[in-house]
């Protein structure tokens, strides 16, 4: 735990849908062994990699490092297991904690009780070797340990970063369903989005759809506003390395290499949007106007992107066929060029759009099924297929 450089398995979850996407940006990054896992990527690194992928990965939740992985025949044998390991080494008595994670075993008759067996361990480890114990704090533990049990196998991790890794730190404000930004980097790269093609969200809501194409065209790390982290509150913390992690990130935005434009007809989301790109150096680069996309008679950019995450519709009596009807129209006469993407969990909506997609994919944003579509509007009027099937 104390060696910074000697190598650990570390364990960066996403949701499903964006495993590969993960794995292409830490490919990226230049860790190229990584592996898929369900939900997860699995990578090896050392404490100062740890530190480096919380500040710059895009489309993961959490940084996890495993510190123990044994196997167990029964209840009281995790009790015992988790007992031998030397707790103190990783937090300090006056720093709150929880244990969270996840079962898929027989050997528990209920599945928050291996939680409660692994935070007695903790508690009697504190108890035995300095006679105090540490006190719980499920909501907002300042450290918190992840607990992977699969039939056996028992995988007791460190999540490094506390608090998921899509609160960013740049949102000032948020409108009633705002897109997770996590899913909203993820949906760039599923789009493929090569950072030339001007990019255009005509739903863009409080702004996290340009907000993170603006950070990713500049190379900005996305959590560069944020400053809480749980390996802050670890024994381990290097404050000069984090330091020099942060020092060699990118912070500054002189120009992006595209245009990137957004619009709502709300005037309280259009504002929301410009506070949260205010907090970041992209803000002045990025176009956010008050309009809905219907009144919009032409762009002034071709051959661009569009990726978009219209209203769903959940509220009892909303009937979203029409809007998906027009915005279907208009990406077919006025988006003559580009690569539209949808994600929506209105499944009837989407098939008023009126276009054949030709790509679907499953997703989730939040609790919600979803399906990522690509429509690809051809210039020529007589090519392609236009209606849906």
């Amino acid at each position: 735990m104390n060696d910074f450089y000697s190598e650990y398995i570390i364990t960066l979850k996403t949701f499903y849908g964006l495993e590969n996407v993960l794995k292409e940006e830490l490919e990226e990054l230049g860790y190229k062994d990584a592996i898929v896992l369900n939900r997860a990527v699995q990578i090896k690194g050392n404490w100062k990699d740890i530190y480096f992928l919380n500040l710059n990965v895009r489309c993961a939740i959490s940084v996890l490092v495993q510190i123990e992985k044994f196997k167990i025949r029964s209840e009281d044998e995790l009790y015992k297991k988790a007992s031998r390991i030397n707790w103190n080494q990783y937090f300090t008595v006056d720093k709150t904690f929880a244990v969270k994670g996840a079962i898929f075993s027989k050997l528990f008759r209920h599945s928050q009780y291996p939680f409660l067996l692994v935070k007695d361990a903790i508690v009697d480890k504190f108890r035995d070797t300095i006679n105090e114990r540490p006190n719980v704090n499920v909501k907002t533990p300042q450290v918190l340990f992840d607990v992977y049990i699969n039939n056996d196998e028992v995988v007791i991790s460190l999540n490094t970063s506390g608090a998921p890794l899509f609160q960013r730190g740049y949102r000032q404000s948020v409108g009633e369903a705002p897109l997770n930004e996590v899913v909203a980097a993820g949906l760039i790269r599923l789009a493929g989005w090569d950072k030339k093609k001007p990019l255009v969200d005509p739903f863009c809501g409080s702004g996290t759809i340009l907000i993170e194409a603006g950070l990713m065209a500049a190379g900005i790390p996305p959590c560069i506003e944020r400053h809480h982290f749980a390996f802050k509150n670890f024994a381990n913390y290097s404050a000069v390395i984090w330091e020099e992690v942060i020092e060699n990130a990118n912070k500054k935005c002189n120009s992006l290499p595209t245009k990137i434009i957004g619009f709502d007809k709300s005037a309280e989301m259009v504002l929301k949007a410009k506070r949260n790109l205010r907090a970041l150096p992209i803000g002045r680069f990025i176009d956010i106007e008050i309009s809905d996309f219907q009144s919009l008679k032409t762009l002034s950019i071709e051959n661009g992107i569009m990726i978009s995450n219209p209203p769903y519709g959940e509220r009892m009596g909303e009937n979203m066929e029409e809007l998906y009807q027009e915005l279907g129209d208009w990406m077919k006469n006025k988006l003559k060029g580009f690569e539209c993407w949808v994600i929506s969990s209105n499944e009837e909506a989407l098939k008023s759009v009126g276009l054949k997609p030709s790509r679907k994919m499953r997703l989730f944003n939040g609790d919600l099924e979803c399906s990522f579509r690509n429509y690809s509007i051809y210039e020529g009027s007589k090519k392609g297929k236009y209606l849906e099937e």
